[in-house]
């Protein structure tokens, strides 16, 4: 190896490279984004700090079916192998978590030295140190930036609202519907085209508020991001999988989406998402009787596309998701088994697309209503007003999130950035000693910081938790480390 980095060009030559079992470190870039060929200076330093580790550079748009078999949307782009398993990735231009990371997978450039987390120093060699010192310092340190804002400030959370609501079907992508800057946004804009629908575009390397703000706001991680009536579709992937099924076309039909110069006759008010009902379409006593028998037939009721298990189609998938977050025990029909009820619902209800939910027989909504409601706190408010759930107190909620995990750590920041020495001290004790846990970042909710310290009587953070039961702070978990108690500990 010796310390250099090698481009892969066939997936057999990966192949053979990473059934050796030993450390694989691969950078999916593209010739054109200037981010990759930034980071991929720190990558060649990294190599020489670490020779005995496979470095591979894979140019993404030119070999899909390596991109495709590590789901890679964007660049630049980095996963981690051992024993021919993916262990990490990273996304984006951050040179510390890149070092560290390498270094968790690698080992220490310096043997017998632990690797610290990115916050407190790297422990890769001299070489990429200064590397990563003109990078960060050239852009505006993107460590700091990847760390900062918990969350989006209320002007920002307009504005994105605003853009993603501001065309029927909105795609933010890399470039533009002329000039696409990547392969995959050019992908989508080419299945939009195809599917003769209008669409407005938003090109995120214009905008690195919204770039960064979009993907805490979506919680989707990666570009491009497509939008139907605001509410978001997916990535690249999952564009090209409703496209291939037809499910995308069935989106666009229901949500009242014109095509460019269709010449299909259009329902009137069923499929042109007005909800209103023609003249000439009446529902017979048979149906109307059946419906609302459906509507009540549960407390709560999802008319969906597909069952829970199985949803076929992202808006469906997405209110079943928020139903069993709100723990709510909920009955569902679908309706791609019974046309007659599909199109009767939506004259009877007058609205003219699925999935909708109904809670004691009265309509609630569709999935972006739904999803509003959840983030306001309206829906909780209305299941507990109708009596379907019980409202939850603070005791019960950080009972919830204690018992969520066998080895569950409250702390400052999260276990790859944390945001203080002892939350680090006890992120790198558990790792040391092999240990999973899940954590909580206790400065994205005032309300768990301070319920936390009177429920568990402990006033400090970290707090670490097993099975239920509080372990202790930073110093106890040294402690137990040090003595050699730690891992048992938490495996009693």
């Amino acid at each position: 190896m010796g310390g250099s980095v090698k481009d892969v060009k066939s997936k057999a030559e990966l192949d053979n490279i990473t059934k050796s079992g030993e450390a694989v470190i691969i950078h999916f870039w593209a010739t054109w984004c200037d981010a990759s060929k930034q980071m991929d200076q720190v990558f060649s330093h990294l190599s020489t700090d670490f020779p005995k580790t496979h470095f591979l550079r894979v140019e993404a748009e030119e070999q899909p079916e390596i991109s495709e078999a590590f789901s890679v949307s964007s660049v630049p782009y980095f996963v981690f192998l051992k024993d021919g398993k993916t262990v990490d990735t990273l996304e984006g231009a951050d040179p510390s978590s890149l070092a560290n990371k390498v270094a968790k997978v690698a080992g220490s450039a310096n043997p017998g030295e632990p690797a610290a987390p990115a916050s407190l120093g790297m422990a890769a060699g001299p070489a990429v140190l200064e590397t990563v010192k003109e990078f960060t310092k050239e852009n505006g340190s993107s460590q700091q930036a990847n760390q900062v804002q918990p969350g989006l400030s209320d002007a920002l959370k307009n504005r994105l609202q605003q853009l993603t609501g501001s065309h029927p079907v909105m795609l933010f992508m890399k470039g533009n519907a002329e000039a696409p800057k990547c392969g995959f946004s050019r992908k989508v804009v080419d299945i939009l085209k195809g599917e003769n629908v209008k669409f407005g575009t938003f090109d995120i390397l214009s905008d690195i508020e919204v770039r960064e703000g979009l993907k805490l706001f979506s919680n989707w991680p990666t570009f491009p991001q497509l939008y139907c009536k605001g509410e978001l579709l997916g990535g690249c992937d999952i564009v090209i999988a409703m496209h291939e099924s037809g499910e995308l076309k069935e989106v666009f039909r229901d949500h009242g989406i014109d095509t460019i110069g269709s010449n299909e006759a259009k329902l009137s008010g069923s499929e042109n998402g007005k909800g209103g009902i023609a003249q000439s379409t009446g529902l017979s006593m048979t149906l109307t009787s059946r419906l609302e028998s459906l509507v009540n037939s549960s407390p709560v009721m999802l008319f969906m596309k597909g069952k829970p298990t199985e949803p076929k189609c992202g808006f469906s998938g997405k209110v079943v998701e928020i139903l069993r977050e709100e723990k709510v025990k909920f009955e569902t029909f679908d309706i791609l088994t019974d046309e007659e009820v599909r199109q009767g619902l939506k004259v009877y209800s007058n609205w003219s697309s699925y999935p909708q939910l109904y809670i004691k027989g009265e309509l609630i909504g569709g999935s972006d209503i739904v999803l509003e409601m959840q983030k306001s706190g309206e829906l909780k408010k209305v299941l507990i007003e109708k009596g379907i759930v019980q409202k939850e107190t603070m005791e019960d909620r950080l009972k919830s999130l204690i018992t969520s995990s066998p080895v569950m750590l409250f702390m400052k920041g999260t276990p790859d950035a944390p945001r203080c020495g002892f939350s680090s001290k006890v992120v790198n004790a558990l790792k040391e000693e092999g240990v999973s846990f899940e954590s909580f970042d206790i400065l994205s909710d005032e309300e768990v910081r301070q319920g936390l310290k009177v429920f568990s009587n402990w006033p400090t953070f970290p707090q670490l938790y097993y099975k239920g039961e509080l372990i202790g702070g930073c110093d106890i978990i040294m402690e137990l480390r040090d003595n050699g108690e730690l891992k048992s500990t938490l495996s009693e």
